[in-house]
């Protein structure tokens, strides 16, 4: 199994065919991820304004609570050059975007049942159009950001030119996990649990609401076995440190994202086959 998935040849012909297939169908993908946030707000007399409210009270009640109630001296050096709130938001905002998307994988072929046996509907956009709708939030969060760090800095690191490259293998990365949650999820229903386990635990395991510094040096380490640490460590790098703080982040994390990318759709693609029987 190791073997294959490391087969250069087999996860190049997975990855054309996979994109293929999203290519030929990206009409129907964008379609369904824009209804399911419309949906979400569907009936509510504010409708999809709740998008763009929902990380506007976040961002605030992170700004109170670090300038206002737990005034922290992090900021202003070279090391730290922004303030705690910049440097929490900046990790969580791709955690909030990974902790949607992988939140609901592992039920999206269970909750779309009848589209999935329906024999000529393209089952393998479900998962994408799930981690595309997640991306509209992540945006919304990035802009505000960007509009807190120019009033409190008055300035943008040159490195938020970055975030297309680190977005992209993001998204690759939720792509093939939620791929990986739904096939296995579709056969062992409590994987949700699982999933909402890990997810409650996995922010405090991650270097967002502290700083690696704060952790004893003898868990430190414990850091470097986390994947998503990678991915928060480049998004710090882009919208904190205004640098290549984690020079090994960057080497892992686009690494570990095209694996999980081609590793999750080949195991989709195996199992899908059965999906039918067990719905």
């Amino acid at each position: 199994m190791i073997r294959s998935i490391l087969n250069p040849q087999a996860n190049l012909e997975s990855f054309k065919e996979l994109l293929a297939l999203l290519t030929r169908h990206r009409v129907l993908t964008f379609e369904m991820a824009r209804r399911e946030i419309t949906d979400r707000y569907a009936g509510q007399v504010f409708g999809v304004f709740w998008t763009f409210v929902h990380p506007l009270m976040v961002i605030l009640v992170y700004v109170f609570l670090f300038n206002f109630v737990y005034v922290s001296k992090i900021g202003g050096t070279q090391a730290l050059p922004h303030d705690m709130t910049t440097y929490i938001i900046a990790g969580l905002v791709p955690w909030l975007a990974f902790s949607e998307a992988i939140g609901k994988a592992s039920l999206v072929i269970v909750n779309n049942a009848n589209l999935v046996k329906q024999v000529i509907f393209p089952i393998e956009v479900l998962p994408v159009k799930g981690v595309l709708a997640t991306l509209v939030t992540e945006l919304i969060f990035l802009a505000l950001l960007a509009i807190y760090t120019l009033i409190s800095s008055h300035s943008l690191p040159v490195t938020y030119l970055l975030l297309p490259v680190a977005l992209f293998f993001q998204v690759l990365g939720m792509i093939g996990l939620s791929y990986i949650l739904c096939s296995i999820g579709t056969y062992l229903r409590d994987t949700k649990d699982f999933v909402q386990v890990f997810l409650t635990l996995g922010m405090w395991f991650v270097p967002i609401i502290y700083l690696p510094e704060f952790i004893p040096g003898s868990i430190r380490p414990l850091l470097y076995f986390n994947p998503i640490t990678y991915m928060i460590w480049c998004y710090q790098d882009m919208l904190y440190f205004g640098r290549i703080e984690h020079p090994i982040a960057w080497a892992v994390f686009p690494v570990l994202s095209l694996l999980v990318f081609l590793f999750g759709y080949r195991l989709f693609r195996k199992f899908k086959t059965m999906f039918g029987n067990v719905l």
